[in-house]
């Protein structure tokens, strides 16, 4: 017996290592299959190819060093071969707005200050790291601008709204196509009837809603599928249109997809991610927001963005009805916008528009205790990134309150003026327009680079990651496109100089994901992202699997940044479905000690378990 039980245990470690070994290889095999097809059906947590977990800090090394997260470049570096793909059910993930997150990790919000529509990034263990695949008979997009009337019904297979609001024009099931005819709740004879008449209402020449250049950048709140801004473009007017991911979940995707720009956000509980005096034109039709709430504090978001001189279009029921409620909201909407010192600048028909101040006079003239107050000293209207929105009045600042207005130039000649408030960021005009000059030379060149594969009408949807004072857009000037301008949360507040010059874009921290549907933008331009993301210690591999998401099939990166991270970006291309155009050297950069490089990628149309097709 004793001899049989010592043969037994001689055994025992030749089979744990055998098992183990099999083990070993099934694991090398997951994660080197040749189309990923092993993990598309499953919900993959965390990052499988990053030292990090995902988009949150890795934290020191065990050893304590600070090498870099791309290494030294060495080309002979292990490739990839293939990344995870989602499950269908993930075709229109949005990480950081993901209802189903909030479900499974049971937070607590509050439903009625629609906290359940604001950002909630998943966790490091719930964070999904693999490819999003596209719908099942995804087309390359309908070009602009026939896209802002019709767009493939197969990109967003979503008709509901069509039949929702089938009275109100909103869309149209038109068999393998959804047809937007210009209506919204309303305005169901077009957008572009309204708009005039706007116009008319503020008397404005010819019932341009641009004011001879003067009106350039407007918040649309609860805009549907955007036909408002969609419409507003043709008269040089830039409309920021804002929706959460709501019942009518796919208005801002539809926006997104027609052309026009568009932003999913909420007016909850958080400041919206853009500076202070920002827009000339707010807009609300029928966006039914309950403006009294809270002392407030939703219109007073709205009072903080605008500009002075701004206004306020609000066509609503309380507007006009005579039924004792809507009467009663009416009334005390009144007394508050008055308290606010705004005026009616018209009211006719169904519509009222308020004009905010141009100083802070009547600020200061309000009896002692009015309500509501004043911010206080030390808060700085520009800081927004998770800042909880406050029922205080923001008042101008000195110079602006003298100038007794924004001092900007009108359109156009607003995109290359030195705007007043550089000052407050200690730049010199000097230095405005050499960027200017600078970024002016640098977008000639990608789009040289560019040329061989793009058509005038390719590229319509733009990101510029890190757009500084939005030079890189300004120069896109002549190009029918637009440009979603983001700018950092934790460095110079230099989006209200974009906002400005009379472009848009918003605030945000790329080791989270961006508040946009998948597929939405046809170019995506990262100046040093990558090295900015290696210097705060999140992963550059998560950062890569979010420019996919959000990124068109068929769309273009243009990558500048050191030889480091464009060997490790290369190392990704194939993973990623990815195909180099081009990698040239950058010439010299006053901002970077290092030399730069520019590289080209595109992303390749692909179906999960199927096809690639890089045309």
């Amino acid at each position: 017996m004793r001899g049989r039980n010592d043969g037994g245990q001689s055994k025992r470690p030749i089979v744990l290592l055998c098992v183990m070994v099999v083990c070993l290889c099934l694991l090398f095999l997951y994660f080197s299959g040749s189309n990923g097809q092993a993990g598309s059906t499953a919900l993959e947590y965390g990052t499988k190819f990053s030292r990090s977990l995902g988009w949150g800090s890795d934290g020191d090394s065990d050893d304590g060093s600070e090498e870099s997260i791309f290494g030294t470049g060495d080309e002979d570096d292990v490739k990839l071969k293939s990344f995870p793909v989602c499950d269908d059910r993930h075709s229109e993930l949005i990480p950081c707005l993901d209802r189903n997150l909030i479900y499974q990790m049971r937070m607590k919000l509050d439903l009625n200050l629609m906290e359940h529509y604001e950002r909630h990034c998943p966790p490091p263990e719930r964070r999904l790291n693999c490819l999003i695949p596209p719908p099942h008979g995804y087309k390359v997009p309908i070009k602009w601008p026939k896209s802002r009337d019709i767009v493939w019904k197969a990109n967003i297979p979503h008709t509901h709204l069509a039949h929702e609001k089938s009275d109100q024009n909103w869309m149209i099931d038109a068999g393998e196509k959804i047809k937007f005819p210009g209506g919204g709740t309303h305005f169901h004879h077009g957008a572009d009837k309204y708009i005039a008449n706007i116009a008319n209402m503020l008397d404005f020449k010819d019932n341009n809603i641009n004011n001879e250049g003067m009106l350039r950048t407007v918040l649309d709140v609860g805009c549907g599928v955007a036909s408002f801004g969609g419409y507003l473009l043709s008269s040089n007017v830039i409309a920021m249109s804002l929706a959460p991911n709501d019942v009518h979940q796919n208005q801002i995707q539809f926006a997104l997809e027609r052309g026009i720009p568009a932003y999913l956000g909420v007016l909850g509980t958080k400041r919206l991610p853009y500076p202070s005096r920002s827009f000339e034109l707010a807009h609300c039709s029928r966006c039914r927001i309950d403006w009294l709430q809270r002392d407030g504090i939703l219109l007073l978001e709205l009072d903080r963005l605008l500009r002075p001189g701004g206004y306020f279009a609000y066509s609503s029921p309380e507007a006009y009805a005579q039924d004792e409620e809507d009467r009663r909201i009416w009334k005390e909407m009144s007394s508050l916008v008055e308290r606010m010192c705004w005026k009616i600048a018209e009211k006719r028909n169904q519509t009222v528009i308020w004009v905010k101040p141009l100083n802070n006079d009547c600020y200061r003239s309000r009896p002692p205790g009015t309500n509501p107050p004043l911010c206080k000293r030390g808060d700085d209207p520009d800081s927004v990134w998770g800042v909880q929105m406050e029922a205080c009045i923001t008042p101008y600042p000195e110079q602006m309150h003298r100038d007794g207005g924004s001092g900007l130039a009108p359109w156009p000649a607003r995109l290359t003026t030195p705007p007043p408030r550089l000052a407050d960021l200690y730049v010199t005009a000097d230095t405005f327009e050499k960027d200017t000059e600078m970024w002016q030379q640098r977008v000639d060149k990608y789009w040289s680079l560019l040329k061989p594969k793009v058509k005038p009408d390719t590229i319509r949807n733009i990101m510029d990651m890190k757009a500084n004072f939005g030079s890189f857009a300004a120069a896109l000037k002549e190009k029918d496109v637009w440009v979603m301008n983001v700018v950092s949360h934790d460095g110079p507040s230099t989006l209200k100089i974009i906002y400005d010059r009379g472009l848009i874009g918003s605030t945000h921290d790329w080791c989270e994901a961006f508040s946009t549907y998948p597929r939405t933008y046809d170019l995506l331009h990262a100046w040093t992202v990558f090295s900015d993301l290696d210097k705060r210690g999140c992963s550059a591999e998560d950062l890569l699997l979010e420019m996919d998401r959000i990124l068109r099939p068929t769309g273009f990166i243009i990558v500048r940044d050191k030889g480091t991270v464009i060997e490790f970006i290369k190392k990704y291309l194939s993973a990623l479905h990815w195909e180099a155009v081009t990698v040239v050297d950058a010439e010299p950069s006053p901002e970077s000690e290092e030399n730069e490089m520019i590289f080209i990628i595109r992303k390749k149309l692909w179906q999960p378990g199927g096809s690639q097709d890089p045309k």
